[in-house]
């Protein structure tokens, strides 16, 4: 069987095991979002943090929420790193220092899970387990929370009304912050994840807790190696579209990845969420048409990104590819290109970032692909909860153009699309793109950080671009020719990486409120379809234009260079 056959055979594989998945997944999680009552385990956990699961929350109470949750995990996790080496189970590790502690706690608490570190070196397994395992849970939790708020702003009929100052004001109400977290982890993330952990066990990943010990080589001398939880913490990477990996070879490493089949699995697992929350979305508003829209949408971007991959890295240029079948530095051969390209595709439209082979190595074409992919705004299908919101941010631009175009009030689902709505969907566009092309500049500009640079020239840039573009979409994946772990890098990727997750919330939920807040407009001849192909066709090329307009000068100076010259 050819290289390129088989690797066709595993993209098929995987798109019949997630059609699969499609409908049982998306309705259950509906059912969980929109149920009322509450699990024993569930009600302690509420009252132990004290809050009030059936209070209605408006957008800026809901945004309190996220941010109070985040600011006190990254406070934590810091700590935790900070006083490693007076911990259990430390394995002699000394505590990590300020500015690596702080880069890895926003980290993981913003789900983007970038390493500057080398983890079997570094992390011990209290703070592997207690600190980046949880936090794979929960940063994932608060995506799908602050995604469903959006929903239901698209979803509410109508909104309350209450008197304030006098007068009666609508108010939109989105659900409530803590019951959404708690039920996401518990009833979603933490299940699924369990099933994941245990077929990863069954086909060869290690789940131990042993300390360092050295290992015999084949060509003689020895090695240290350390075991870990390493099959638990694999199944919430990927499943919650973390991407931190327990050793730095991530998901290259036998220990983490052991075989092809793990690595479809693993694949899956990063894309049957953010597929499957379409499907949420359709049964909440009420049409799953709609959500197949949104579906046909995110498809039609991955799978097209997937070909365009495969082609890059199968392409024949010179006696050494063609005696390899194709582009094989930097990857695994027990995964070989196909299962190399559609992980590589499927890790950075998502915000995982985990990586089965060196990104750094990829054709130049290649490379650039995987920047596009995050440059998207990893929407197709994106994270967990940030794909879907980040998409139907893009719905609400794109019923807009088509609103100018006939001259109509663009309206999406029943809510009119105003000025106020335009100013928060742009802002949310704008956002992400400034932190990219302005910590880049500023990494190039000054004398010191591009001495982290393994390469020059446009290879150089292109690690110096990609960097900055994972921090700021919160993907954490990297060309790996930067050297990262440095005062700079760490605190500049550490703030892309906040500001590049949470001002988007705050565009999202504000976002919410105001649509919340809308009396429902009826449906009438003038009404835009957004279930038909019409519109699925639009919203791929605002997507596209958008982030091509965006984006094409800096490719143009590192990827398209690489790969035009080469």
């Amino acid at each position: 069987m050819s290289p390129a056959l088989a690797g066709v055979l595993q993209l098929l594989a995987l798109i019949g095991a997630l059609a699969l998945a499609y409908v049982p997944v998306g309705t259950y999680m509906a059912k969980v979002y929109d149920s009322r009552k509450h699990l024993r385990v569930e009600k302690w956990i509420y009252k132990a943090i004290g809050a009030d699961p059936d209070t209605e929350m408006t957008w800026p109470a809901y945004l309190r929420g996220v941010l109070a949750f985040s600011a006190v995990s990254v406070l934590f996790l810091y700590l935790l790193q900070r006083l490693q080496g007076l911990l259990p189970g430390s394995m002699h590790f000394s505590s990590v220092n300020p500015a690596q502690s702080f880069n890895t706690a926003v980290s993981f608490v913003t789900n983007t899970n970038w390493q500057s570190y080398y983890g079997e070196q570094t992390m011990g397994h209290v703070v592997q387990t207690a600190g980046l395992a949880v936090q794979n849970f929960v940063s994932a939790a608060v995506g799908m929370a602050v995604a469903v708020a959006l929903v239901r702003g698209f979803a509410r009929p109508h909104a309350r009304l209450r008197s304030h100052g006098g007068t009666s004001m609508r108010t939109g109400e989105l659900g409530n912050f803590w019951a959404d977290l708690v039920r996401g982890t518990l009833r979603i993330l933490v299940p699924g994840a369990a099933v994941a952990a245990v077929i990863l066990v069954a086909c060869g990943a290690i789940q131990n807790f042993s300390g360092i010990h050295e290992v015999g080589q084949f060509m003689g001398g020895s090695q240290q190696w350390n075991g870990g939880a390493v099959a638990s913490q694999e199944a919430i990477k990927e499943l919650g579209t973390n991407g931190g990996g327990y050793f730095n070879a991530n998901s290259a490493h036998p220990f983490e990845n052991p075989t092809p089949f793990t690595n479809l699995l693993e694949i899956f697992l990063i894309l049957v969420i953010p597929f499957s929350l379409t499907r949420t979305f359709g049964v909440m508003v009420g049409s799953v048409k709609q959500g197949y829209a949104i579906l046909a949408t995110m498809f039609t971007i991955w799978l097209g990104f997937v070909a365009l991959m495969m082609w890059t890295e199968f392409a024949h240029h010179g006696a050494a590819l063609q005696a390899a079948g194709g582009a094989m530095e930097g990857k695994e051969v027990r995964f070989g290109i196909g299962g190399s390209s559609i992980f590589a595709v499927s890790t950075t439209l998502t915000s995982t970032g985990a990586v089965d082979s060196f990104h750094s190595s990829f054709t130049g074409l290649g490379g650039g692909i995987t920047m596009l992919s995050m440059m998207l705004g990893e929407i197709a299908p994106g994270g967990t909860g940030s794909g879907l919101y980040g998409i139907l941010i893009m719905a609400v631009i794109a019923v807009f153009i088509a609103g100018l175009m006939v001259g109509r009030t663009p309206e999406y689902l029943g809510k009119k699309i105003g000025g106020r709505e335009m100013k928060l969907a742009a802002c949310y566009i704008l956002i992400t793109p400034a932190l990219v092309l302005v910590f880049t500049a500023a990494s190039m500009a000054l004398p010191t950080p591009p001495h982290s640079m393994l390469n020059t020239g446009a290879h150089g840039f292109s690690e110096v671009l990609y960097a900055f573009t994972s921090a700021a979409n919160n993907n954490g994946s990297a060309f790996a020719g930067l050297n990262a772990n440095t005062d700079w890098y760490n605190t500049m990727t550490g703030l892309a990486m906040l500001f590049g997750r949470f001002l988007p919330m705050v565009f999202v939920l504000a976002l919410a409120g105001s649509l919340a807040g809308q009396k429902p407009v009826p449906v009438t001849a003038g009404t835009l379809r957004t279930e038909k192909p019409l519109f699925t066709s639009l919203l791929v090329g605002a997507i596209l234009i958008i982030t091509g307009l965006t984006y094409f000068p800096a490719l143009a100076l590192g990827p398209l260079a690489e790969g035009l010259a080469s």
